[in-house]
């Protein structure tokens, strides 16, 4: 692994951790964490390939990230607070964050110490065609990884605000007809 992969999957991991203290939900909260995967993902994939059983490799680790990004983005605590948005990472939105991102840093890891043989074996076995397979399933899991969560939590912060709003007219209406 290279400094730069080093860097980049701590990067990742850590975004998690900034949210676990609540903040308001601004568009730097989107930016950061899209910067970092455009970034990797034009450092990392010139292709996607799709001969042999490519796409079924790239389909079931999207599906992955997806799955994680929209359990991360559900779990993210959400209030509305003097007009903005705040948002919290709970427990369960850390722990699918840091298990989508520390699973490809393990399998990093794993195929750089050893593991590269097994993967060889059962990418011939599945008919996986080679590592820039791997490269591009890893890589579009973690940009759905991101991109499913980010979207999630625009959703649930655009459905917050009107029924906040009006909860708000109605405890105002229900005030206004005691004091009539």
């Amino acid at each position: 692994m290279t400094t730069t992969t080093w860097i980049t999957d701590i990067a990742l991991i850590l975004i998690v951790f900034r949210q676990l203290r609540e903040g308001p939900l601004t568009p730097k909260s989107y930016l950061l964490p899209l910067g970092i995967v455009t970034f990797v993902g034009f450092s990392y994939l010139d292709t996607v390939p799709t001969g042999g059983n490519d796409l079924v490799l790239i389909g079931a680790l999207m599906g992955v990230g997806a799955a994680l990004g929209i359990g991360g983005g559900v779990f993210t605590w959400m209030r509305r607070a003097d007009g903005h948005v705040l948002i919290k990472a709970g427990f369960v939105s850390a722990a699918l964050w840091v298990i989508g991102m520390g699973a490809r840093l393990g399998f990093q890891l794993w195929v750089d110490h050893g593991g590269a043989a097994d993967i060889a074996r059962f990418s011939v076995d599945h008919r996986i065609t080679g590592a820039q397979a791997w490269v591009a399933a890893l890589v579009l899991m973690a940009l759905t990884e991101v991109v499913t969560r980010l979207a999630t939590i625009f959703l649930r912060s655009r459905r917050q605000a009107p029924a906040q709003q009006s909860a708000a007219a109605a405890q105002t209406a229900v005030a206004a007809r005691r004091s009539a």
